[in-house]
């Protein structure tokens, strides 16, 4: 079994291979944003179903780059320990410190929203508008629906609500993969 480019294969028994692949920045890299944005799922879902805190439309939002961060992330982390060409995991690299900037994107968006410093979305913040010839059995139907707000916080610690939470931590793995790929692209050949 091998670790590295072509160029610089490690011979490797099934032993060691964790603890020599673990060197590798590109696998390191790759195999932290994976971890991370599992945590990141797995968090939401026990707010969401543990601690019965239900998530918003943006809250929702949030989470989509993170389901794409963990295959990929995978895919990366074998690809590089598979001796993929240094373009194709520095590539995939770069795909996934953007997906990670995406989602703070959203989690800082979401945090303005929250804060009051920008309006949201129609759809979660704001009134309930008059439906016209639409009549008032409809508006009813819709007032009484229950609709997550994202500009309601409604769980906070140390300040931070949870999007401010995935603003930080996706910001810190979209670093980690970015850190990977300056590794990977600056590795001698």
């Amino acid at each position: 079994m091998t670790v590295g480019s072509a160029e610089s294969r490690l011979p490797m028994t099934s032993a060691d291979w964790s603890s020599q692949a673990w060197r590798v920045p590109a696998i390191r890299a790759a195999a932290i944003v994976a971890a991370g944005s599992a945590a990141m799922i797995v968090g939401a879902y026990i707010f969401q179903y543990l601690l019965k805190i239900p998530p918003c439309p943006l809250c929702l939002e949030q989470r989509i780059p993170h389901y794409v961060a963990v295959p990929l992330g995978l895919v990366v982390a074998v690809a590089a320990a598979k001796g993929a060409p240094r373009t194709v995991v520095a590539l995939g690299l770069g795909v996934l410190a953007l997906t990670l900037l995406t989602t703070a994107g959203i989690g800082l968006y979401h945090s303005g929203v929250e804060w009051k410093w920008w309006r949201g979305p129609a759809d979660c913040t704001g009134e309930i508008q008059s439906f016209g010839a639409a009549g008032a059995n409809l508006l009813k139907q819709i007032q009484t629906a229950v609709v997550v707000r994202c500009d309601e916080v409604m769980w906070r610690f140390l300040g931070l609500s949870l999007a401010g939470y995935n603003t930080l931590v996706s910001t810190a793995l979209a670093l980690v993969a970015g850190w990977g790929f300056v590794r990977t692209v600056k590795r001698p050949q």
